[in-house]
Formats: structure tokens, C-alpha cells, sequence
């Protein structure tokens, strides 16, 4: 029997017509310049005619808190071709994400989309795609994009990334699929059992709480425009920038990059909100997702979280680079001395009052963190699609009552690619971000 998991749980729960919990990319590529004029329409058609059946997660459908496999496959549900209409400007295909993106998955069916969207100037072509976070978390979407690309420009008729792997096997309709999960009273038993280890990391982390002014707990972020109820409409900005500056930054501070990430956010939100008069005195917090998998290869959600800060009260870049570090090195440190077991229980205890907050909205105010800041290690060489080279990887996150936007960032080929994700009416111009993400950016390189 496979269970839905306790973390998929918390997925499947926080949904709500005006907060859908589906992640996605944004892949842009450029076509070949001796492909013709009718390259993208015979690629959809070859997969339309190939009908290839899904593969897991794909094939995955949701009945009563269990996952059975769907084998009355219908690809038009899932598959979708449009074209801009001209001149097709990176406007119009941001817009169109906006929109496909504040729509709900149809949970009859397994909750995916996959949209292929030409007529974008500069000769290229964009792919669209979105999975319910009960599916997948950011490194496993990564996995997934690996296996559905080629590494050379040569290789074409390419499977479908739903078909990646199919075997003929036929299964009935309904069928469920092998115990390859925990349920959810055996897994939360084990998550939240209390261990030696845990529980000294529990009292560790009261003792800093109380006695460490850098210690950020889950009762430190303050009160901020990034925590205002949500509405159903979404804006997508999106943006790339070389890795090596960043690279370069952590390398001259002795920090991690994930460091000058948050650095470069930190400064670019603190922009942002003095442009509002909306600035909070006390610094933002940052909830960092964090890969915890023991094996690479781990399907599903394998995360945990830490909170650090964002030195937004700092107007001082290098200064705000190193508070964020010290505060990042608390959680890396109690980490490392864990478990996989016992990072997810000692995350139990002390997210669960967040936990609960977000899924009941009882202290709407009362946030644990203001933003989500995810930074998902991608592939570090050129990928293709049927000789389309790749260009970028924008992700396409989350956002919540209390949570209005997310950054998340994906490292691909040399480049760190943003996608911003904010709630239309609650927000205004974000895109205005790109640009002081850029002007932070450049303030760090100078020290």
C-alpha cells in the first residue's frame, strides 16, 4: 500500500482555490538554426502520435490519502501547444506563466501539466510544466528534468519526460502501487520520536534562543508586507545571472554561495520594501528548504528547513553577508551532528506550531518566517531537446496566506536563474526586483 507521506500530507492540505500547491519550470531554449520553420509543431505531434503511457510520479493518482497508479491515460488532459502571438516577447511568456500558474491541478487526475509554448522571439521555444509539491520537491523536479533531456544537440526523438524509462508492464485500472512509502501514523511516529540526539538538539536550541542575539528561531521574524493574505492571481518575474560572480563573493568572504544568495536577496527585499516606506525594523527571516536525502536518487519530498536571517536592517552589503552566515551556520552545524530520522524529528518539534499556523491561519500576523528562499543545485553543462539547446531553468514555485512571495533559484550551465513568485494584488511590481537583485549583486563583488 502506498500511503501518502506525512510531508505530502501537509501538501495536499494547505490547497486552496486561491493557493495552489503545484511547483514548475520554465525552460527556454533556443532552436537550431538550420531546423524548419514547422520544428516545434512536428515534435508535438511525433509525441501525440507516440501517446506514450506515464511513468511514476507521472502515472501517480491521488484516492483517499493513497497513491494508485492511472492507467486511463489522456494526454490531452496533461499536454498542451500554444503559440504567443507576435512578437512573442519574454512579457507575453511570463504573463502566460502568471496565468497557468494560479490554476488549480485537477486532482482526478495525476496532478501534472506540461506545456509547450513557441513563438518567442529570438527563435526560440519555451516548455511549461507543473506537478502538485506532493509529488515532487526542487531536487527531485531536477532529477526528473535530468533524465528528460540529452547532453548532445545530435540526439533527437527523445521520449517524453513522462516516458522516461516506460515499460509495457499493464497494470488495472486503479491498481495501487507497491509499498514504496511510509504511512503517514508510522512515518510521523518515526519522524517526531524523541532520540537522545533530538532531544539535545531541542535544548540546545531553547538555550540559544534565549542567550545568542543571532539565533533565529521560529519566533523572530517580524510583522511585514510579505506576510499579507493571498489572492488567487500570481506574477512571475524571471531572470538569470553568471554564477561565477557569486562564486567569486563567497570565495573572497569564506562563506558558501548559498551565503551571497541570500545576501543578494536580503539586500534586493530590503530595497524593495524602502521603496514601500514598508521596511520592518527587525530583520526578515528566510525559510531555507534543505535537501536532506541520503541517497541521491530518493523520489518524493526529502527536505527539511532552516530559518536564517536576511540582515535586512543592515544597509551595509558585506556587513549583512556575514550576519547571514553566522546565522546559517548554527543550523548547518546541528545538522551535520544528525540523522536524516532525526533531522525530520527535531523539524517536527520545533516547525510544528509554524506547521499548524499555516494550515489553519488562526495567527494570520504570526509568522515564523517572512519568505522562502530556495536555492536548487541544477546541472553545470549544456543540456538539449531534440537539438534545442537549453538556456535557462526558471523555477516556478509556492506561495501562501502569510507567505505572498517565494524566490527560488536553480544553478544551470554557468548561470544562477531566478523565478520570483508573488501574489498580483498583494504585491506591486515585482519585477522591479530583477533589477535590485542586480544592483545588490554588483555592491557585493565591490566588498
Amino acid at each position: 500500500m502506498s500511503m501518502v507521506g506525512p510531508i505530502d500530507w501537509v501538501f495536499l492540505q494547505l490547497e486552496k482555490r486561491r493557493q495552489p500547491m503545484h511547483v514548475g519550470g520554465l525552460f527556454l531554449l533556443t532552436i537550431p538554426d538550420n531546423a524548419p520553420s514547422d520544428f516545434v509543431q512536428s515534435l508535438v505531434e511525433k509525441v501525440k502520435e507516440d501517446s506514450m503511457p506515464p511513468v511514476a510520479p507521472f502515472n501517480k493518482l491521488l484516492r483517499s490519502m493513497r497513491w494508485v497508479y492511472d492507467t486511463s491515460f489522456d494526454l490531452d488532459h496533461h499536454f498542451r501547444h500554444i503559440a504567443l502571438p507576435k512578437p512573442g516577447r519574454i512579457r507575453e511568456l511570463l504573463s502566460y506563466v502568471s496565468q497557468e500558474h494560479s490554476a488549480l491541478l485537477d486532482r482526478a487526475k495525476p496532478m501534472w501539466e506540461f506545456h509547450v509554448i513557441e513563438g518567442i522571439e529570438g527563435n526560440r521555444v519555451a516548455i511549461y510544466c507543473k506537478m502538485h509539491h506532493a509529488l515532487v520537491d526542487g531536487v527531485a523536479a531536477i532529477k526528473l528534468l535530468e533524465r528528460s533531456f540529452a547532453t548532445s544537440a545530435a540526439v533527437v526523438n527523445l521520449p517524453p519526460p513522462w516516458a522516461v524509462g516506460y515499460s509495457p508492464r499493464q497494470l488495472a485500472v486503479g491498481q495501487q502501487l507497491p509499498a514504496e512509502a511510509e504511512s503517514l501514523l508510522h512515518a510521523t511516529h518515526k519522524y517526531l520520536g524523541t532520540s537522545k540526539r533530538v532531544a539535545s538538539e531541542l535544548v540546545a536550541a531553547a538555550r540559544n534562543m534565549f542567550n545568542n542575539p543571532e539565533y533565529i528561531s521560529s519566533y523572530t521574524a517580524p510583522k511585514s508586507l510579505l506576510n499579507n493574505k493571498i489572492t488567487a492571481s500570481r506574477r512571475f518575474a524571471a531572470q538569470s545571472y553568471a554564477l561565477a560572480r557569486l562564486q567569486g563573493i563567497a570565495a573572497r568572504e569564506g562563506c558558501t554561495v548559498n551565503d551571497a544568495i541570500l545576501a543578494m536577496c536580503g539586500g534586493a527585499l530590503r530595497a524593495y520594501l524602502l521603496s514601500l516606506d514598508a521596511l520592518p525594523t527587525k530583520p526578515l527571516v528566510a525559510m531555507v528548504p534543505v535537501n536532506i536525502r541520503e541517497n541521491s536518487d530518493q523520489p518524493g519530498n526529502q527536505i527539511s528547513m532552516i530559518l536564517a536571517t536576511l540582515g535586512t536592517h543592515l544597509a551595509d552589503p558585506i556587513e549583512r553577508l556575514h550576519s547571514i552566515k553566522r546565522s546559517t551556520e548554527f543550523a548547518k552545524q546541528r545538522f551535520g551532528r544528525m540523522t536524516q530520522s532525526e533531522i525530520l524529528g527535531f523539524s517536527g518539534f520545533v516547525y510544528a506550531g509554524a506547521g499548524f499556523n499555516l494550515l489553519t491561519g488562526l495567527l494570520p500576523t504570526r509568522q515564523a518566517f517572512n519568505i522562502v528562499i530556495s536555492n536548487v543545485p541544477g546541472p553545470q553543462h549544456p543540456l538539449y531537446w531534440n537539438g534545442a539547446k537549453l538556456d535557462a531553468i526558471y523555477p516556478v514555485s509556492v506561495i501562501m496566506d502569510g507567505q505572498s512571495m517565494n524566490i527560488t533559484l536553480t544553478s544551470y550551465n554557468g548561470n544562477l536563474d531566478v523565478g520570483i513568485l508573488a501574489c498580483r494584488k498583494t504585491l506591486p511590481k515585482i519585477q522591479i526586483l530583477l533589477k535590485l537583485l542586480e544592483q545588490e549583486l554588483a555592491l557585493l563583488e565591490k566588498g
